[in-house]
């Protein structure tokens, strides 16, 4: 293969692997702009996970219609639309001043990582050889991994300004620099969007889309592209034997041939379970919330992002192991240990934060108390002596450490059928306060009222009293329970980038016949894709109510599902030509 050949390849995969960073970008901005968005939006728990939620939801619209659109567009026309979709986002969020448009930018980063989780693998897969498409879908991952590294840095460049400021003791200026923080990490994102879409319109469309659509010269000239004059060929001539094939068999039955056969259900369900699990695990959440969860663990900001960072570099460099093994140890093998280290890590990180919720003391008594009867709210100074009023006001002062360290405060409360959570708040933070009003709760409009709770009554809720549910007050560790439960995260974040997070891609596209390929890949994330947008929705409400320890034990009895999959059930396909794994599911053996 010449020079020129060479280059295109390389091209092709970097233009391929700026879609994973995409796609790591739009899950992991996040987490490094949501304590300043908590700290300055004035949005409550419940606003801000489906603000955080909302990329999931955007990917799971435009999952369902991204094969159906790239059969029809052509799968290099679609990444450019999801790299234009991703570009058109980032000043949509970093220009917002209310909740409406928080949403409609994160649900335009959610479409276009949508798009991508579908188009590229697709692309890869139709695109690359067997010998090289374990390494060139593991090299999509890597650079997706490489998406959470840039926006850890980002959000730990922005954690330091923040703290310089913060040492100041100025409330105002801290606020303004926060509203700066969450903007910028956003602006910043930007650039690798710009580049993605002027990479896909360098690369040639699919060659196979280009057979199937009539175009057999095209399709040419774009095997020309990465391979020899003899190459092109040879797979030019396999694709008309199979259309060749398709053509008869059609004639022969004088009709389609039935999509409800083992050689289609099979790995079709085989693939909804593997992305089914793989969201399960809780992965995207924990990403996202990742700034979050250390806060609690026992960090304070500063160290929150570096070991947000650390975790992301823990992430790019074990994907670079997996991108080693995948075409020599396999995916089946990858997949089983990765689950089971997932399973090991996640029981550990349960366990550190249940030591610390075990002491957790709900204090909603005491906080009803403070409920103005007036206006049917309620405000919380969350200092040492706010602390102590909540705990002796309630008569539950747990024991006598508990109003010397730090606390954590969330609020569950309700005004009728509307529930909703609070933001957490720290005592020893600046401007560590709280307001619960109606508006943080019960939606505007009918139709919000009826996508919160469709059984509630939206009248009564208007006029209803504020019932405090539940107000739970949680010490806060020292930092070297932080550490701890940080190196338990940074298993999970290996264990899960070594077989699942590289190996799922593969599965995705390896597993679906040549015929179903493109839409049961979107049916198939789109499951995935609805897990996740679920999961991160309830994420800050069900820590708040239950703890972190419960999330996490639920995922671990999750990733055990996977790993049964992964052993007992999963065929191996390394090495093997998609028409070999086709053969596989139809019981043939060669």
């Amino acid at each position: 293969m010449n020079a020129s050949k060479s280059g295109y390849n390389r091209f092709l995969l970097l233009v391929a692997g700026l879609g994973g960073l995409l796609f790591g970008i739009d899950v992991g901005i996040i987490s490094g702009a949501l304590p300043y968005l908590e700290a300055t939006s004035g949005l409550n728990a419940n606003n801000l996970s489906f603000v955080a939620a909302a990329v999931l939801l955007g990917s799971t619209f435009s999952t369902l219609f991204a094969g159906a659109l790239a059969d029809w567009l052509g799968r290099r026309t679609m990444l450019v639309v999801s790299g234009a979709l991703f570009v058109v986002s980032v000043p949509v969020i970093a220009l917002s001043h209310s909740y409406n448009g928080l949403v409609l930018g994160r649900v335009l980063q959610g479409a276009s990582g949508g798009m991508i989780g579908v188009v590229v693998p697709l692309y890869l897969a139709e695109c690359l050889t067997a010998s090289h498409r374990g390494r060139g879908t593991g090299i999509f991952q890597w650079l997706l991994t490489l998406g959470f590294v840039v926006a850890a840095l980002i959000g730990f460049y922005f954690s330091g300004r923040v703290e310089e400021v913060a040492k100041l003791g100025d409330a105002e200026k801290l606020f303004a620099v926060k509203d700066a923080a969450w903007r910028g990490i956003f602006w910043v994102s930007l650039p690798p969007g710009i580049l993605f879409v002027l990479g896909a319109l360098k690369v040639a469309e699919s060659p196979r889309w280009l057979f199937r659509r009539g175009k057999k010269e095209a399709a040419r000239a774009a095997l020309l592209r990465s391979r020899s004059e003899n190459q092109a060929e040879i797979e030019l001539r396999e694709m008309e034997e199979i259309a060749a094939t398709e053509k008869s068999r059609a004639t022969a039955g004088h009709k389609k041939e039935s999509l409800w056969q083992r050689k289609y259900i099979l790995p079709f369900a085989l693939a909804c379970i593997i992305l089914a699990c793989n969201q399960a695990t809780g992965v995207n959440s924990i990403i996202i919330y990742n700034t979050t969860i250390f806060l609690q663990s026992g960090f304070n900001d500063h160290q929150a992002h570096l070991g947000n960072f650390f975790f992301t570099v823990t992430n790019f460099l074990a994907t670079i192991g997996a991108i080693v093994l995948v075409d020599r140890k396999g995916r089946k093998f990858l997949l089983s240990l990765g689950s089971a280290g997932v399973i090991v890590s996640l029981l550990c990180v349960g366990t550190m934060f249940h030591k610390t919720e075990a002491r957790r003391v709900d204090v909603k008594d005491a906080l009803q108390t403070l409920v103005i009867s007036s206006n049917q709210t309620v405000a919380v100074n969350m200092d040492s002596a706010a602390t102590r009023k909540l705990l002796l006001g309630d008569g539950t002062l747990a024991s006598p450490g508990l109003t010397q360290e730090p606390k954590n405060l969330v609020v569950i409360y309700s005004y009728g059928d509307f529930k909703a959570a609070s933001k957490v708040i720290r005592s020893d933070e600046t401007n560590g306060s709280l307001t619960i009003s109606r508006d943080s709760c019960v939606p505007a409009t009918k139709v919000a009222a009826f996508f919160k709770n469709p059984f509630a009554s939206l009248a009564a809720a208007r006029t209803a009293p504020l019932k405090i549910e539940h107000a739970i007050l949680t010490p806060v560790p020292d930092s070297s329970h932080g550490w701890l439960t940080a190196l338990f995260l940074y298993l999970f974040m290996a264990s899960f980038a070594v077989g699942p997070g590289v190996c799922v891609w593969l599965a995705l596209s390896e597993l679906m016949p040549t015929r179903i390929r493109s839409n049961g890949m979107s049916v198939a994330l789109l499951i995935n894709h609805c897990i996740s947008t679920t999961i991160a929705a309830v994420f800050l409400p069900t820590v708040g109510q239950y703890g972190y320890s419960v999330m996490f034990f639920l995922f671990a009895g999750c990733t055990v599902i996977y790993f049964i999959t992964a052993v007992f059930f999963l065929p191996e396909t390394k090495g093997k030509t998609l028409e070999e794994i086709e053969e596989y599911f139809e019981g043939k053996r060669r």
